[in-house]
């Protein structure tokens, strides 16, 4: 929990300095592919851990990397994140950062479960329907399990919205059953 809070506060600032670039998606993309690249590329994972290896040395390493290719205050950022010792809350601070961009930007993410595959237009159309009912930008993030039979399962944060038949069929049977 508490890398979470500190993720949140390093992402806080990362975005305020983002904006101050009007490149937020930018930065966006660029914290999301140094969190991927520390999360999965084990050789740049055990460089950044490595006691041995002095947090200046870190940081000409990371400097010349991302020069070109990231904004100076974005390479600043960064190797703060190393001289503090938080380099590898990278991963989470990219998690932390896009979840306060989709806040400030009215966006939420749903996990949409359907019976089968939708076609561009279908998927138009529940996007729309979710955004207007959700008062929010909706993402949705669509998977196929043909167990619900049909219908629409929509899970928001904590919230499930189960318009699914699998659910319809089963209320039925407990409503049948409970009046005998």
């Amino acid at each position: 929990m508490r890398d979470v809070s500190i993720a949140r506060n390093y992402a806080e600032a990362l975005l305020a300095l983002a904006r101050k670039a009007s490149d937020t998606a930018g930065w966006g993309a660029l914290v999301s592919a140094l969190g991927d690249a520390v999360a999965q590329d084990a050789t740049l994972r055990h460089f950044l851990e490595a006691p041995q290896v002095s947090a200046g040395e870190k940081n000409v390493v990371l400097g010349k990397a991302l020069a070109g290719k990231a904004a100076p205050n974005f390479v600043r950022f960064v190797q703060k994140l190393v001289s503090n010792r938080r380099q590898m809350l990278l991963p989470a601070i990219a998690v932390e950062y896009h979840n306060l961009l989709d806040a400030a930007e009215g966006r939420v993410h749903a996990r949409v479960t359907v019976s089968r595959e939708y076609d561009a237009a279908a998927r138009e159309s529940l996007t729309a329907s979710l955004t207007k009912a959700l008062k929010k930008v909706v993402v949705p993030h669509v998977t196929v399990d043909p167990r619900i039979l049909g219908g629409v399962v929509v899970r928001v944060g904590d919230t499930v919205m189960d318009g699914s038949v699998k659910r319809r069929l089963e209320r039925l049977r407990t409503a049948l059953v409970t009046a005998r």
